[in-house]
């Protein structure tokens, strides 16, 4: 499995997000689509799912989370298949538990890094991926992803973002920020998290 390189910034404001990153260069490749998933249980702190992302791109992946404090702590791999039903029948065929169903908004940037000389020697730059994302009962946050740890706090540098602020792991662990909810709450007892639906119990009280 791969690295994912990974670092999420919380309450963002969407205009505001976007000319900063147009101000550094960076270019929208996806205008905000609504993407939906279906997640299925495989074990602690891991589990599958399949999302159609939009404009006819639909994924299935496995991510295990083995620490939601570090920008090192995930591992995925993804794959990309052609049909949303097929993919969740293939899962639920498997064996593996349907846990939730849920929607999100999302915007995708792309950001090419460079160091001071035009150039990336090492490697370690190239192009970052910026997503807005927004999602039932939270505010809009945004996941930073790139080549390496350098290239995700150097975006983060130039958009004026704070390395201290940063979060980590799935969105579980926004949800728990802003309610106080224990993770497993969000994961394997809301069977839903849309965005027409009414919100569940602890997610009717913010604590932030």
């Amino acid at each position: 499995m791969n690295n994912e390189i990974e670092a999420q910034f919380l309450n963002i404001n969407k205009n505001e997000i976007r000319e900063r990153l147009a101000g550094i260069g960076a270019k929208c490749v996806k205008s905000e689509v609504l993407m939906r998933r279906v997640v299925f249980d495989t074990g602690p702190h891991s589990f599958a799912r399949v999302r159609d992302e939009g404009a006819g791109k639909i994924v299935m992946t496995y991510k295990n989370v083995s620490d939601d404090k570090s920008i090192m702590g995930t591992k995925e791999v993804n794959v990309v298949i052609d049909d949303y039903e097929n993919g969740v029948m293939f899962m639920r065929g498997c064996g593996l538990e349907e846990k939730a169903e849920q929607e999100s908004l999302r915007e995708t940037w792309v950001y090419e890094l460079i160091d001071a000389n035009g150039t990336d020697p090492d490697g370690k730059l190239g192009e970052v991926e910026i997503c807005i994302d927004t999602w039932p009962w939270i505010p809009t946050f945004i996941e930073i992803e790139g080549p390496s740890e350098e290239a995700v706090w150097k975006t983060a540098e130039v958009l004026g973002l704070d390395k201290a602020t940063a979060k980590f792991g799935s969105v579980d662990t926004t949800y728990e920020y802003y309610y106080g909810v224990d993770p497993d709450v969000v994961n394997l007892h809301t069977p839903k998290i849309l965005f027409e639906m009414e919100p569940p119990e602890w997610a009717r009280k913010r604590i932030r």
